[in-house]
């Protein structure tokens, strides 16, 4: 039994890309590039983890805060009062309680998105520089490198 070549597969690709050139690469202005890129992470990474602490400390303060209003309540119910007057105070505590609590979740939900927002912006115009960058390539040196269909035509002809 004989081995039979099909002619569509009988050809040497090295030849039909011959022509292919890729344009050149300017390796410092991608290691600048990369550079820039590693730059803005690494500020976006700042500001998010001083975001974080200055969360936290916030939420320590607010919760030392709260121990200490707690501690005032339970030592005016040490306190000899009527029961008229225990109810006040207690319902005056609660509303006291309820709209520190708001306040409190309002000022945190701002101070988490102000510190995502600000790590965010920075990626952003990184992002924004980094398409500017790509925008300012020669394009002239695009079509100059890009293989022509006439020589891709005469790799598939020197192939055969």
């Amino acid at each position: 039994m004989s081995e039979a070549r099909t002619p569509f597969f009988d050809f040497d690709v090295t030849k039909i890309f011959a022509d292919f050139r890729l344009r050149p690469l300017d390796v410092e202005a991608v290691w600048a590039a990369q550079r820039r890129n590693i730059e803005a992470l690494t500020q976006a990474n700042q500001l998010a983890v001083e975001g974080a602490q200055a969360l936290v400390k916030r939420q320590m303060e607010m919760t030392q805060q709260t121990f200490e209003d707690v501690s005032t309540m339970l030592r005016e119910l040490a306190q000899p009062a009527s029961t008229e007057d225990r109810i006040a105070t207690n319902t005056e505590f609660a509303k006291k309680v309820i709209d520190k609590s708001i306040s409190h979740s309002r000022e945190i939900a701002a101070l988490a998105a102000k510190a995502g927002t600000e790590a965010t912006e920075v990626l952003q115009k990184r992002a924004t520089e980094g398409m500017d960058e790509m925008r300012a390539l020669p394009v002239s040196r695009l079509r100059r490198t890009s293989p022509s269909k006439e020589a891709f035509m005469a790799g598939l002809n020197r192939a055969s």
